[in-house]
């Protein structure tokens, strides 16, 4: 830990080989850009196989993670979807429970777990949809505390067809005030969020939406975007970033996400991790995305020790 109980800066690994034969040169690589964590990416390790987990490869992972200085946090598998339809539901129980024990074995602090989606519907299915989700989150709050995690629900956006719904940061923080348990809190991605507030009319309330989850935000996902829907055929993904559209993963400073406003005026719980989510063909600029993001980890500490003053 850090001073004043913020964890600090992370950046996201990638799996490269599919053996994980190299994985511990991927960690050496990025503990050399001077960040304090790393979140692994345990949704493409093949590390949970139909709900539990396969022990060699989990030891691969085990030994790649040993002995070194920075601590760790999970992303787990992207499918879980915790408003999903009743007779899945165990399913996704299933993988959530083997991916906490994968993140607790290798001594992570944060669980991240994506919140639900679910169909556009009439009220009332929504409804019965978060209701599923917050008896889900619950269950599992519980298994994390067993196993002294925390789970960080993502702020996600639901595409660009109007096909699903997905949570604004607001409504995702009357939904975890409502489970109230320690162990359940936020991951504030807020390009995701910037995505859905402009999908949905609301740009304007991005700054305000953000402020209201702020509170439960004990994991950030950094990087940067212009909020703009991908709606436009585009032939490279060269392309989306010349028209700034969709989640383009930049580093920090390359979109028009305020920064600098969100420090000043959101109140980030302790132990807050600014973890860093790069687009692969970014890394060049990775030192340069570090240097920025641990810039505002810092004046985020400063900020909340001034208040506490």
């Amino acid at each position: 830990m850090l001073p004043n109980g913020a964890t600090g800066t992370g950046i996201s690994a990638y799996k490269r080989s599919h053996d994980l034969s190299d994985f511990s040169a991927e960690l050496d690589m990025i503990e050399a850009l001077g960040v304090d964590a790393i979140e692994l990416p345990t949704y493409d390790m093949d590390i949970v196989v139909g709900g539990r987990i396969r022990r060699p490869q989990m030891e691969a992972l085990k030994r790649a993670c040993a002995g070194r200085s920075v601590e760790f946090s999970v992303h787990g598998p992207l499918a879980i979807n915790l408003m999903d339809e009743p007779y899945r539901l165990q399913r996704h129980m299933d993988v959530l429970s083997a991916s906490l024990e994968v993140a607790a074995e290798v001594g992570a602090k944060h669980y991240v777990l994506h919140s639900g989606m679910a169909p556009v519907q009439q009220g009332d299915g929504l409804e019965a949809a978060y209701e599923r989700q917050r008896e889900c989150l619950a269950r599992a709050g519980d298994i994390a505390r067993r196993l002294d995690l925390v789970i960080c629900v993502e702020t996600l956006f639901a595409g660009f067809d109007g096909r699903a719904h997905a949570s604004s940061p607001r409504r995702l923080a009357a939904e975890l005030a409502a489970i109230n348990h320690s162990n359940v809190m936020a991951t504030i991605d807020f390009s995701h969020s910037y995505l859905k507030l402009d999908y949905d009319g609301r740009r304007g309330d991005f700054l305000d939406e953000i402020k209201a989850l702020a509170p439960w935000g004990r994991h950030l996902h950094v990087h940067d975007s212009f909020g703009r829907q991908d709606d436009i055929w585009m032939y490279t993904d060269g392309e989306r970033i010349a028209y700034g559209h969709g989640d383009l993963h930049l580093p920090v400073g390359w979109g028009d996400i305020p920064w600098e406003t969100i420090i000043a005026e959101c109140e980030f719980p302790e132990g807050v991790l600014f973890n860093i989510e790069l687009e692969a063909r970014h890394w060049y600029a990775a030192q340069e995305t570090v240097d920025a993001t641990k810039s505002l980890a810092e004046r985020a500490r400063t900020l909340k020790t001034a208040r506490a003053a």
